[in-house]
């Protein structure tokens, strides 16, 4: 097994166990409210910065695949070289946008590591907010690395192929 397809798996069992954890603190949340009339303090903000978990690993895994949100008005006008060339672009720009992205993060993150304090104590464990904060550089220079693949593959002329939608969908 190749140390990409380890990765893949690796951000997949991530999510899932993310998500897992979500579902069951907040259940356990509902269940001490409803009927022991209590709640743990700790859950709120740990779900909070779950969410942003849950958001960076698919857009991860959403990059790892090119599935990501795209407007897509052009490419059913435009020539294969010109639809190509026009994906380089696009690859090009996202990868600079992440980078800057995950560079201005790391350095969130560090500064949050250097001045933060505690987010949320769980028993005798106290959670820096950098520990939860981390995903977003990691997520963004993640990114920003598979695009620039995708960049390289699209000059060289070997990117996948770009999926191609119909103009009007037809359903049955």
């Amino acid at each position: 097994m190749g140390l990409i397809r380890l990765l893949h798996r690796f951000e997949d069992a991530l999510i899932v166990l993310v998500l897992a954890g979500m579902i069951l603190l907040a259940v356990l949340q509902i269940l001490l409210r409803n009927f022991l009339g209590m709640s743990l303090t700790w859950i709120e903000p740990l779900l909070q910065n779950a969410v942003l978990w849950i958001g960076l690993l698919g857009a991860m895994i959403a990059s790892r695949n090119d599935d990501h949100i795209s407007v897509d008005a052009l490419s059913h006008y435009l020539s294969e070289t010109l639809l190509r060339w026009l994906a380089v672009c696009v690859d090009l720009f996202t990868c600079m946008i992440c980078a800057v992205a995950g560079w201005y993060s790391l350095n969130a993150v560090r500064d949050e590591a250097e001045f933060g304090g505690v987010l949320l104590s769980i028993g005798h464990l106290d959670v820096q907010g950098w520990w939860l904060q981390i995903i977003i550089p990691l997520g963004f220079v993640s990114i920003a690395l598979r695009y620039a693949v995708l960049t390289v593959l699209g000059v060289m002329g070997r990117r996948p192929a770009l999926k191609k939608k119909p103009l009007v969908e037809t359903g049955a």
